[in-house]
């Protein structure tokens, strides 16, 4: 049976770079993002490139009964998935209070629910297969509260720690979790010079990633700096946690930090 890693999010910025990463490694892949017009492309590329078979499928993730349509379709398929990528994810900046509530409930969807959904789901299925590999993309953001970005940082708490429990639960069935915090990501979205070229690009990411999979790595903080980010919390005050944080979130706000 052809086996497949299934990444959503795949479509652009990291969760492209890591189809790609895999794609050069000979994977099968299966990608999810929201346009179909998007994923087209990028699917017939990488066949093309690389010599795989790369499949798609377009999915709004924030949409529950479309989700549950996409989920009932890989339930009931014969295609084995023995790495699942939750990349997707939606991002909110500036005062809680002002944005409008329908954005931020499709955050929570995507972010917290059809993650939680696609582990649920996928894992059950590799629970069955004999084992399998989660990778799900939390962030820097989510070791600290996070001021002007509140459901955003806390819903990236919730991917973390989600996570490495799944990793102690599933540990057995054969199934292994790894959990990613990239950090800020060189973007050529971005508008913040000194900050960028600090930051690594989605290749650079996408590539430790790969490299840390194979090691079966619980925690994947690409960078020195950002490890010592990570740390930073645990050692501090949470007040000053809370404040340090807020100065950086205004600070930085366009910047969207992964």
């Amino acid at each position: 049976m052809t086996r497949y890693a299934m990444i959503t999010g795949a479509s652009s910025g990291l969760g492209l770079a890591l189809a790609e990463a895999l794609a050069r490694r000979g994977r099968n892949l299966i990608l999810v993002a929201r346009q179909r017009e998007t994923l087209e492309p990028v699917a017939i590329e990488l066949t093309q490139r690389f010599g795989v078979e790369v499949l798609f499928r377009a999915c709004d993730l924030s949409q529950p009964l479309r989700l549950s349509g996409f989920v009932l379709e890989l339930e009931e398929g014969e295609r084995r998935i023995d790495l699942l990528v939750n990349c997707a994810g939606q991002r909110t900046y500036g005062p809680f209070l002002a944005h409008e509530w329908a954005y931020e409930q499709d955050l929570l969807e995507v972010n917290i629910l059809a993650l939680s959904r696609l582990c649920h789901a996928i894992g059950n299925l590799m629970a069955v297969q004999g084992g399998g590999q989660i990778l799900n993309v939390a962030g820097l953001a989510g070791v600290a509260p996070g001021p002007w970005m509140a459901a955003y940082a806390a819903s990236k708490a919730y991917v973390l720690s989600f996570s490495e429990a799944l990793r102690e639960e599933l540990g057995r069935t054969g199934i292994k979790v790894s959990v990613l915090c990239p950090g800020p990501v060189r973007s050529s979205r971005r508008r913040i010079p000194r900050l960028d070229a600090s930051s690594p690009s989605p290749e650079e990411i996408a590539l430790y990633t790969v490299r840390a999979l194979d090691k079966n790595r619980a925690l994947i903080i690409p960078g020195r700096r950002n490890r010592w980010l990570a740390l930073a919390p645990r050692l501090l005050p949470r007040w000053l946690v809370r404040k340090l944080a807020g100065v950086i979130h205004r600070r930085y706000c366009p910047l969207g930090m992964e």
